[in-house]
């Protein structure tokens, strides 16, 4: 195989990314995603190696030489949205879009394994090419692929997420804490419905509710260390079915999120016994269902680190290589940097010139796509870094 620059291989990842773009799939769907990313790995000469849980599928490429072993990891799915953006690589499937830039990073990875196994004689150790599924929905598909040992001997791992909020030749990550765990509640109120005129023999689910979201509100501003970022959010509520009935039963979902565990668990607490003891002072009563989602995003320190050192070298003058603020979006990349040592890094793939300014979830995303360029770029250095590293032992 021709020996690849990374320069060139800008044409083949916006023929790849408008590909998926045009056909995109849901989480755990990713049957013909799958495939097509399959077929490219296999013209690339990469072996394959696929999930039993899932769509999705690790490439796997070694080297002349043993030597350390390095991950790189791409999300594959689409959401449930109607895609508005008008472009000529509008999804060809209603209802689903790519709408947070998945498309590009499978397309990136495809990059980086092209660009790899160019270069295969020269490679000492092994790279792994993680395509993975289900990033969108919980439980997530990172945990099925860690479960069948798409870690195992690994010495890291690295994620990169486009990100339009930041403008284009912009590359940031943090380390330690960088992405919120995200967790979801969901209480049910029962009382006893009655008469709107002759409330004195019902118990109202709804006041009880009301009651309940007020309470939540003190969790973070009254139990929560202040130095320690946490959100609880109420989505819905809700309950009734005329105007002159009382509710018999009220529900309450929400979100949370912390950036530690200890946060975590005090959080899910406070919810459980607020729930438990507002519902009885209304004579009420309450179930709470919750969900324990992704856990924080933590860089490991000696990661960022690289991330630090390598990108501007990697990315040149042009480029702004920034510390991040922590965020609270999740990620379930959080599940491999529990495992092995890791960096998640974020690229810059905004441009009001391309009209790329819509944000991520929005049905007129799009994303600059010369940042797929800035992407593959940061996946080549780091996985360089970490493989030479063991050269100079």
């Amino acid at each position: 195989m021709e020996r690849l620059e990374i320069g060139e291989l800008l044409p083949e990842m916006i023929k790849w990314r408008r590909h998926l773009h045009r056909h995109p799939e849901l989480s755990y769907q990713e049957k013909e995603t799958s495939a097509y990313v399959g077929a490219r790995l296999t013209e690339l000469g990469i072996e394959v190696r696929r999930s039993a849980a899932g769509y999705g599928l690790t490439g796997i490429l070694k080297g002349r030489e043993t030597g350390r072993t390095v991950v790189l990891r791409a999300d594959m799915d689409a959401l449930s949205i109607t895609e508005e953006s008008g472009r000529e690589y509008a999804s060809q499937h209603p209802g689903v879009m790519h709408a947070c830039g998945h498309d590009g990073h499978t397309a990136m990875l495809l990059a980086a394994a092209a660009y790899y196994s160019s270069r295969r004689e020269e490679l000492r150790g092994e790279i792994r090419f993680l395509f993975q599924p289900a990033e969108e929905v919980c439980p997530g598909g990172a945990v099925d692929m860690i479960a069948e040992g798409v870690l195992a001997g690994a010495d890291a791992v690295y994620g990169l997420h486009l990100w339009t909020p930041f403008p284009l030749g912009t590359v940031g990550s943090a380390p330690g804490p960088l992405m919120a765990s995200a967790d979801e509640f969901f209480i049910d109120l029962t009382g006893r419905g009655g008469h709107g005129g002759m409330p004195h023999r019902t118990a109202d689910s709804i006041v009880a509710g009301a009651a309940l979201v007020t309470g939540l509100q003190t969790i973070v501003s009254r139990n929560v260390d202040p130095l320690r970022p946490a959100v609880v959010s109420v989505g819905t509520m809700q309950g009734g079915s005329a105007q002159n009935i009382i509710a018999e039963r009220c529900r309450i979902t929400g979100t949370v999120r912390a950036f530690d565990e200890e946060t975590r668990h005090l959080i899910r607490r406070r919810i459980e016994e607020l729930a438990a003891s507002i519902a009885a002072a209304y004579g009420t009563e309450a179930k709470v269902d919750y969900l324990m989602g992704y856990p924080p995003l933590v860089n490991d320190i000696a990661e960022y680190e690289r991330f630090a050192r390598v990108a501007p070298e990697a990315l040149g003058t042009d480029a702004q290589v920034m510390l991040m603020e922590k965020i609270m979006p999740a990620e379930d990349f959080s599940y491999y940097v529990q495992e092995i040592p890791g960096c998640f890094i974020f690229v810059g793939a905004g441009n009001a010139a391309k009209d790329a300014v819509y944000p991520h979830h929005h049905s007129k995303f799009d994303f600059d796509e010369d940042a797929m360029l800035y992407g593959v770029k940061l996946l080549v250095a780091m996985a360089d870094s970490c493989l030479n590293e063991s050269l100079s032992v």
